[in-house]
């Protein structure tokens, strides 16, 4: 029997329980079918991985380059553990969906690594329509286990806060 390094190193494994976390969803609404698929998706199976109804906030935005504001002001609450960002770019006839595609991943990384806070980051970028309705179920799923996995590494990595007050008398 062969041994690998992982035998000998502490490993935090992946954590997919969702309980007692706080996520927040932000959808664009352009492209809404597929939005509304990926969100139906990704609530199902946050519900499955067990986050509670209440504790899932949804907010639509026009679009995808409006979805890093969003997680932006969602991130300044400081209510949440983790956020999922879903939208749906389609390819067109202009240089547009390559600016959508970069500007929206572009910000929703700078915020992720700014705030700390996980954020899966679950924009389609399709040349068609149908390319996208195939997707969005597989994507949806993807971002719930993603975000929570994610929120949960966070917290296991977050170092605790209980500070011991010395008191000394003079």
């Amino acid at each position: 029997m062969t041994s690998s390094n992982n035998d000998f190193v502490g490993v935090l494994a992946a954590d997919l329980n969702g309980q007692d976390l706080r996520i927040g969803i932000v959808q664009a609404r352009f492209n809404e079918e597929h939005c509304v698929a990926l969100t139906n998706a990704c609530i199902t199976e946050l519900l499955a991985l067990g986050v509670a109804q209440e504790d899932i906030k949804l907010v639509t935005v026009p679009g995808a380059l409006e979805i890093p504001f969003a997680l932006q002001k969602l991130v300044e609450t400081g209510e949440f553990d983790g956020l999922v960002a879903l939208g749906a770019v389609i390819r067109g006839e202009t240089y547009h969906f390559e600016l959508v595609s970069n500007e929206s991943a572009a910000g929703i990384t700078r915020i992720c690594l700014e705030s700390g806070l996980p954020i899966a980051n679950g924009i389609l970028t399709c040349d068609t329509d149908e390319q996208a309705h195939v997707r969005v179920d597989v994507k949806g799923a993807d971002c719930a286990k993603a975000v929570v996995e994610m929120a949960n590494l966070a917290l296991a990595l977050t170092p605790d806060l209980d500070i011991e007050i010395n008191s000394s008398e003079e």
